[in-house]
């Protein structure tokens, strides 16, 4: 339950430039008013604040009750309750949240129902087209007229997610973060097709008029089927199924024959799933406008950044801010591919970017619904501290961190493959000043490391790495992660695609204590590095130095031995005799392609 209580509208008038508000279109308005709802008091210089874009249909009523709503009756009615609030993902105790009803919108902010004031009438037909760079340039004009020129975060789910992306785009020095969630950089074409075929039904409704009917009946009709269409979209199938399935409407078996009559004329089915979409429909046009819907949508379809800078990367060199892209597993509109699209630009621009894929079945919708994940991963990443030097690592720790920084350059670009928590980044990225990106596919150790500041996309290494561009890492590390791996000589091949070479680091099965324990005892030999039971260890390619060094010549790859550690005196004099298979119980290599002599092929 919400503890904000009720949330006041304000709506506030622009200052317009002399000629008028002008629209990236050539369009003018001579008077923009814009309705927004804060929560919290900003700090003077902005630096608390943060904006949230909402989706297509939303509104400025984030969190809490409205005006005329009773706290002790009613539910909250904001669309983001539990995301927004005291020590939730959006942390009203830290945080001056901001939201405002877009330009075009009906809910307050002057759009096509507005009063032109050039007639005394709503614009209707006379509204100018609008796009997303318009939406945003009027937010700023709303945060410019409240004092505030730079902000703490800017957020965006959906259509709000492509609000975020263009203002840090565009005005990549006006916030330090930006969040984008279940969204894309474009639509695809499908998503495409659903917004085409949902005006349609609104401008081929008798009632339109092209767009002039606010004297008369609304083309209410159309617009519910729009949204009948458009909230087919919002929700996956698993979602569908379980809410309906093919479940029969228990009010429609007790009607007489002359209704059921009347059913089959009109050709209605019996079935639950479109009792729900009538009534999402039916609910729709009591808060929305026809026109508003038409110029929203256009403005979204509309929306490319890739064909304004020439290609994604020209786009995303322009951010500064720290980017969280989160998507969803059920969510068939805002696809996961799409998202790793925007990670791949950002990536190859080296923009801090951190991305998450979350388990989240119930659709496109599961943003605003299912949260408990989403809400972690956005306070971890809006509360995140600069990297700073660890303070609290151990001797042992130390030394094999030790061991990778002074093997990278400075300022160079480090991928982390099974990053963990991101420990060894922060030293890498704090000591030699590299750019850092880390790869996770544990939630838990995800959200530390987004704490943490490191940049962090949450993948399946085996699945996933081949998503990573060419060639965009200098030095790819993956350390006590490839006994893990089902396929290690894919990975391998992988990480000397993505990057010129690798720093590996395993734990050595055949270092001396574990032959012992295997020879004396009978039994797989548990230690600090494998302390598992055999059935339960995830170690399933347990190796020694000398059949890494096999494995490499195999596969045509070069190691050289970096680094042997042992925590015995006996290993450590064994490494000191050269026998290093024996006496180290882990090592650090650096692996590269094998070189081609010109005259005489592979030495």
């Amino acid at each position: 339950m919400s503890t904000i209580g009720i949330v006041e509208p304000h709506d506030v008038a622009l200052d317009i430039p002399e000629g008028g508000w002008r629209l990236e279109k050539g369009g003018t308005l001579s008077a923009v008013t814009v309705r927004y709802e804060q929560v919290g008091t900003a700090a003077p210089d902005g630096s608390n604040v943060l904006f949230v874009c909402h989706a297509l249909t939303g509104d400025a009523h984030v969190i809490g009750w409205r005006p005329g709503e009773n706290p002790e009756k009613d539910r909250p009615s904001g669309w983001w309750e539990g995301m927004i609030g005291p020590l939730s993902g959006i942390d009203t105790d830290r945080f001056c949240v901001i939201c405002a009803n877009i330009l075009g919108g009906c809910s307050g902010t002057t759009g096509p129902s507005s009063i032109n004031p050039a007639t005394g009438k709503p614009y209707g037909s006379a509204f100018p087209e609008i796009t997303v760079g318009d939406i945003v340039d009027v937010h700023r004009g709303l945060l410019r007229k409240l004092g505030f020129r730079k902000i703490a975060a800017v957020v965006g789910g959906s259509f709000g997610g492509m609000q975020a992306l263009d203002w840090a785009i565009r005005y990549p020095e006006e916030m330090d973060r930006v969040a984008l969630i279940a969204t894309a950089a474009t639509l695809n074409t499908q998503a495409l097709a659903f917004d085409i075929v949902g005006r349609q039904a609104i401008i081929q409704d008798p009632n339109w008029h092209q767009g002039d009917y606010y004297d008369g009946p609304k083309p209410n009709a159309g617009l519910a089927n729009a949204r009948r269409l458009a909230h087919i979209t919002y929700l996956s199938q698993y979602s569908m199924d379980r809410k309906f399935g093919r479940d029969k409407r228990e009010e429609w078996l007790n009607q007489g024959q002359e209704f059921h009559t009347r059913a089959r004329r009109d050709f209605r089915t019996y079935f639950q799933i479109e009792s729900y979409l009538e009534y999402q429909g039916q609910k729709f046009v009591k808060r929305f406008d026809a026109n508003s819907y038409l110029h929203i949508t256009r403005a979204l379809d509309a929306y490319d950044p890739e064909e304004t800078y020439g290609s994604l990367e020209a786009a995303l060199r322009q951010v500064q801010a720290k980017i969280l892209l989160v998507s969803l597993s059920g969510d068939w509109l805002f696809t996961r591919s799409q998202a790793r699209r925007i990670v791949q630009a950002a990536v190859a621009q080296r923009r801090d970017i951190s991305y998450c894929h979350l388990h989240a079945p119930a659709g496109h919708d599961a943003f605003l619904t299912h949260i408990d994940e989403l809400k972690t991963v956005m306070r971890a990443f809006l509360t995140s501290t600069p990297i700073e030097d660890p303070s609290t690592i151990n001797r042992d720790e130390a030394s094999a961190f030790a061991a990778f920084t002074r093997h990278i350059d400075q300022g160079a670009r480090v991928l982390d493959i099974g990053c963990g928590d991101g420990t060894l980044l922060k030293v890498v990225a704090q000591r030699q000043h590299a750019y850092c990106v880390g790869l996770e596919r544990n939630l838990p150790k995800v959200v530390e490391a987004l704490h943490s500041g490191v940049n962090i996309i949450m993948a399946d290494i085996e699945t996933d790495l081949p998503y990573i561009p060419d060639g965009v890492f200098d030095t790819a590390i993956i350390s006590h992660t490839i006994q893990v791996l089902n396929r290690p000589e894919v990975v391998m091949t992988q990480l000397l695609r993505v990057a010129s070479s690798a720093l590996i680091a395993f734990p050595n099965f055949g270092y001396l204590g574990m032959r012992c324990s295997l020879f004396f005892r009978g039994k797989m030999p548990k230690a600090k590095a494998f302390p598992y039971e055999w059935y339960d260890t995830p170690n399933i390619h347990n190796c020694t130095l000398a059949d890494f060094y096999a494995f490499c010549r195999k596969f045509d790859l070069d190691a050289k031995l970096l680094y042997c550690h042992s925590a015995s005196l006996t290993g450590k004099f064994l490494i000191l005799l050269g026998m290093r298979n024996l006496g180290a119980d882990h090592v650090i290599l650096r692996l590269t392609h094998h070189k081609k002599d010109a005259n005489h092929g592979n030495r």
